[in-house]
């Protein structure tokens, strides 16, 4: 059995993808056909931040349009790992005053990829009268 056949059929059994996928798929497979992933297997490797937004005050709409790559977040929590322990103790005091309870110390490469993972599903997406805004993976 091929190495793309198994793959369907463990995603088959772990209930990612349903029989009608998993048969398009070994269909394609069986035609030379490269499958592309479903949606639950698909990297992502941006994060999206988009806000169009109105103001009475100016004239102009404001615009912003935002994409962090993945591996930037990554090359970040590296270099998290390098912060001296005092300088941690006060990123974390910092954030602390400003409401965000968080932990430098809790960001660990293994960590970060469970939570990269986790995006996958992750959309805010805000709709008022005068602006809009959205934060999702692609």
């Amino acid at each position: 059995m091929s190495e793309g056949r198994r793959r369907i059929l463990a995603m088959l059994a772990e209930g990612k993808i349903t029989t009608e996928e998993a048969e398009r798929l070994l269909a394609a497979l069986d035609h030379g056909i490269p499958a592309a992933a479903p949606e639950a297997e698909r990297k992502r490797r941006y994060l999206r931040v988009e806000v169009d937004s109105h103001d009475e005050g100016r004239n102009s709409p404001t615009r912003v349009n935002i994409r962090v790559p993945m591996n930037f977040l990554r090359a970040g929590v590296r270099l998290a790992s390098v912060i001296p322990p005092a300088a941690r103790d006060k990123v974390n005091e910092a954030m602390a005053r400003n409401g965000i309870p968080f932990d430098v110390d809790q960001l660990k490469p293994d960590t970060l990829e469970a939570l990269i993972e986790q995006l996958g599903e992750f959309l805010i997406d805000v709709d008022e009268k005068d602006s809009k805004v959205r934060i999702y993976c692609e």
